[in-house]
Order: C-alpha cells, then structure tokens, then sequence
C-alpha cells in the first residue's frame, strides 16, 4: 500500500468507471420489454441474446477479476502449479458442447430460470431442488467477493483507501462506493446491465494483454531474463516449510493434484449459477453451441495473462516485504511499468473485469433464492411481478454479503474459498448433467450423494493448513486406495456417484417413489419453444407460457 496517490491513474479509472456506470443504467432502456417486471426480463436478459451478445456476457462472466488478480497472483508465488486454470478452460468446452444446448433446449421449452428449476421438473422433487439451489447460493458468494477483492487491490495500488489506513470507514469507503454503483445498476437494469458493460469489459482485457505481453518483456530484458529471475526466485526455501517456493515446471509428486484440480474445474466451471445465468439468455439452441466453439478464444488470452506472474517476480513486486500479499502484484507491476495513463486502462480493466461478473453473480444467486426457496417453500403462489421484486432484493442481500466477507477476513484466503465453492458445486454434477441425459438416477439416491460429497469434500478443506492458514489452506489431499494427493472435489464427486449408483439401483428394485418427470425426450432437442409462447413459466403451471413479447434479436 502506497501512501501516494497516482492522480492521473486514478483519474483514468474514474473516467472509465463513470462511463460503465452510465451504461449500466442505459442499459435498463436496451430491448426494454412491454412488462419488464418479469423474471425473464430481468433475470435472464428476455432470453434474447445473439451469439456476439452471449460471447461477451459469457466471457465477462467466466474471465473476471479472478483472472487478472488470482491467477496470475498464483503464478507469482507457487510457479507452474497456478497455471491450472489454463488446461481447465480448455478442458471444458468439449464437455460443456454436450450438454448446455440440450439444457438450454429443456429449459426454454419449460420456462426454467436456473438449474434448480430444471432439477425440479426432471425430477419431481423439491428437497432435490433447493439443495441444487443452496449449493449454487454458497458457492457464488466467496467468488463475489473475489471480484470485490480484486477491486480493492486495485483501489490499493493507485494509493485511495487501502489497509494503511487507521480509520476503517475511509480505508474502505472507495470500495464501498463502487459496491453501491455496481448494487444500483444491477437492480434497475438486471442481467441487461452487464451484458451491454462486458463488451468495454472484454476490449479494455485484450488492450491490455496485448500490450503488457509486449512492453514489459521489452522493458524487463526479454522472456530468457525473466524466466532466469523467477527461476531463482522459486529455488528460495521458505523459512516456516523449509520448501521451495515454486517451481517453473510442475514436479512429479505435484502431477496428480495439477491434473485432477484441472479436470474437477472443468467439469464444474459452466455449472455455476452464473454461468447458467448466461447460457440461459442466449436467443438460440445454435447461440450456444457457436459460443462452445469460439469462446476458448479467452483460454489463448488467460495464457498471456498468466506469464504475468513471472513478470512480476522479475520485477522485485514484493521482494523483502514480509508478508506480502500476492493480491497486489499484477496491480503493481502496471504500476511500475506502464506509464500513469495506460497504467489506469489496466486499472479500470481490472475493476470493471470484477464489476460485470459480480452483477451477474448476484442476479443468478437471487434467480436461485427466488424461483426455488422463495416460490418452492414460502409462496408457491408468487405472481411474476413479485418474483421479479424479490429477486431484485436477494441480490442485494447477496452483493452485501460478499461485501462483508471482503471487509471482514483475510484477503489472502479468497481465492481458497472460491475454490471451495468449486468443490460444492462440483457435487451438482450428477443430478444436473446426469439429468440432461437419463432418468435412470433415483431422486434420493441423489440427494444421497450430493450430501455425501458436500460432507467429505468440506470436511477435507477444512482440515487442509497452510503457513498463514490453520483450515481451508488448500484444496488437495490424499486420494483414498491411490496414494496420490488430488484434488478434493473430484475425490468427493466420485464418492458421490458411487453412492448414486448404488442406491438407484436399490431404490429401483424395491420400487420407491421416482416422481413424476415433466419433461419429454423432444425438449432436450427443440431449438426453440412451441408456437405462441415465449418460455416464460406461469406459476403453478409447468411449462405453460403467458406469451410475452419476444424481444428483437442481437
């Protein structure tokens, strides 16, 4: 934290801050429907976007703050084992390309708003449902805060705020200030907000990636130096392990944990609710399968973005300061390397890179809260308008409690909470996508195993430490019968099948309850909704459509 202010970084990220901000509340304007008190409407954009329009949404979503701070942040302390992202980004969109359209096709035929929805009418069962939705409202939180984390190393590193200060109100008023623009926005516009914000989003990411990955090589003497450096770097023994700090290249006894992290990453990443939030506003059964093709675009870009870590090691970010946090690195290596002008465009491409993800976040968590607590459990009767206004305040609620969980805890441990949350939501994957696919799974069987997995896989996360961390240090432990350290998620997730197989095949032969499916065979493969309607759910009526307007195209 720097005791000075860098007025004209900061100016350029103000400017760039106001001008989202006024977007953000144009966008409320954008294919404004007839009845805009609709869940449809706000919560999934009238499911009319076009294939550029979902690229940039989904982009926005997917590459966030996370990706400019915690990535390469774990490149600058731990070396190749933080290039985990990269593989899994690339891993996922073969598998996401087999099932999004059918759960995209399923769900504008019935009206679904999130995934919970579906697992609902699949499955007959509610108790299915809201454990679906509390595990995608758990999850969602940590990485909220993840991207208000991002906005505050920022905010850091341009010298406004920050942890030196003695009084917490002005330390953490910018922050503050930036929560109330982003909470403003998001309840007058809904999904429509970061849809419009993510396309400044994405071009301000790729201006900056394109010229930090060849000015500051130029700068730093060339790729050979900096790898020397932080080769050097990773070979430091840390007094409290007595372990190296890293290493350029993942050694053998790391492989398993590198390769079963990746792999459960891949399977979970498009399962979160703002993930499905996305896919669901897409126009089209052909917009989202165009968008599996082109968006590991953003994987070649998260690449670049990486080396950014072994950068900041060859630039000293850090070096001597006991206790550094990795958080500030990237912030500070534009600092020191980019002149103050440019250094605010990559400023305000981090901030808004945490602003346009945060928003969509949030809305999906409060879709989640709203179709499947609020309306399953409490008002089963909830008119469109008022699922429509209590999720404008679930999203509140939401964006404030990331907000607390920033203010209030270590901002270190953020990146290990939103990895917990991976493990959670990897959980989801049988009923979700096995759902997608076949009947054959009993509804208990699981729930059966979604508890079982959420049980092993917090349990191991919490007994995982760390030198500045007694619980939730990490995310890899020993693989039971392999001998291998792994990654927890995927240990839980085939704890959890096994137990869902085992059970369906129990629960079947002695003929329990299934519940009842309302859904056919032709609706995981229609390309849009039957004629006359618009896939907006009635209460109490499954699959029966109001025939709302369909808003134009992008």
């Amino acid at each position: 934290m720097k005791n000075d202010v860098n007025g004209v970084a900061l100016g350029v990220f103000i400017l760039f801050f106001l001008a989202v901000t006024v977007v953000g509340f144009m966008a409320a304007r954008w294919r404004r429907a007839e009845n805009a008190l609709h869940l449809d409407e706000w919560g999934l954009g009238g499911r009319s976007f076009g294939t550029w329009v979902t690229w940039f949404l989904l982009g926005g979503d997917l590459y966030t703050a996370y990706t400019f701070v915690a990535v390469p942040a774990a490149i600058y302390g731990a070396g190749a084992a933080g290039f985990f992202a990269v593989p899994y980004t690339i891993i996922t969109y073969p598998l996401v390309f087999l099932f999004l359209p059918r759960l995209w096709s399923v769900s504008h035929r019935h009206g679904y708003v999130t995934s919970s929805d579906f697992i609902r009418g699949r499955f007959g069962s509610k108790s299915l449902s809201v454990a679906v939705a509390l595990t995608g409202i758990l999850a969602t939180m940590p990485y909220i805060a993840l991207q208000l984390v991002g906005i505050q190393a920022v905010l850091d590193v341009m010298g406004v705020g920050g942890s030196d200060s003695t009084n917490w109100f002005v330390k953490d008023l910018p922050l503050m200030i930036a929560f109330a623009v982003l909470a403003a926005y998001t309840y007058s516009s809904g999904l429509r907000a970061p849809a419009l914000i993510a396309f400044v989003k994405d071009a301000l990411i790729y201006i900056v990636i394109v010229v930090a990955i060849i000015y500051i090589p130029y700068k730093l003497g060339g790729f050979g130096d900096i790898f020397s450096k932080a080769s050097d770097a990773y070979s430091v023994k840390s007094p409290q392990t007595g372990l190296p700090r890293g290493s350029l290249v993942t050694g053998p006894k790391a492989q398993w944990a590198y390769a079963t992290l990746a792999m459960g990453s891949a399977m979970a990443l498009f399962l979160y609710p703002h993930s499905v939030t996305a896919v669901l506003s897409g126009k089209s059964r052909d917009t989202i399968r165009r968008n599996t093709t082109i968006l590991p675009l953003y994987s070649l870009m998260l690449g670049l973005l990486a080396m950014l870590g072994f950068m900041a090691i060859a630039d000293g970010v850090g070096k001597g300061i006991k206790g550094y946090n990795g958080q500030l690195a990237i912030p500070q290596l534009f600092e020191n390397m980019f002149p103050s002008w440019f250094a605010g465009v990559a400023f305000a491409a981090i901030g808004i890179g945490a602003l346009v993800p945060a928003a969509i976040m949030s809305i999906a968590a409060a879709n989640l809260f709203t179709r499947n607590i609020y309306k399953d459990l409490i008002k089963p009767d909830a008119t469109p308008e008022q699922e429509t206004k209590v999720s404008k305040v679930a999203s509140l609620v939401v964006k404030v409690g990331a907000l607390v969980f920033v203010l209030t805890m270590d901002k270190t441990v953020a990146i290990n909470f939103q990895l917990l949350g991976g493990i959670w939501i990897l959980q989801t994957v049988p009923a979700i996508v096995g759902g997608l696919f076949t009947r054959w799974f009993h509804r208990w069987a699981l729930l059966a195993g979604w508890a079982a997995g959420m049980a092993y896989g917090t349990w191991k996360a919490y007994e995982q430490s760390s030198p500045s961390q007694a619980h939730f240090g990490g995310n890899s432990d020993m693989i039971p019968w392999i001998g291998e350290k792994g990654y927890i998620g995927l240990t839980a997730f085939v704890i959890n099948v096994a137990l869902v197989l085992v059970l369906t095949l129990v629960l079947n032969a002695v003929k329990a309850p299934a519940g009842a499916d309302e859904t056919v065979a032709s609706d995981y493969l229609a390309e849009s909704e039957p004629s006359g309607s618009s896939g907006a759910e009635q209460p109490g009526e499954p699959g029966v459509s109001p025939g709302l307007p369909e808003p134009a195209g992008a």
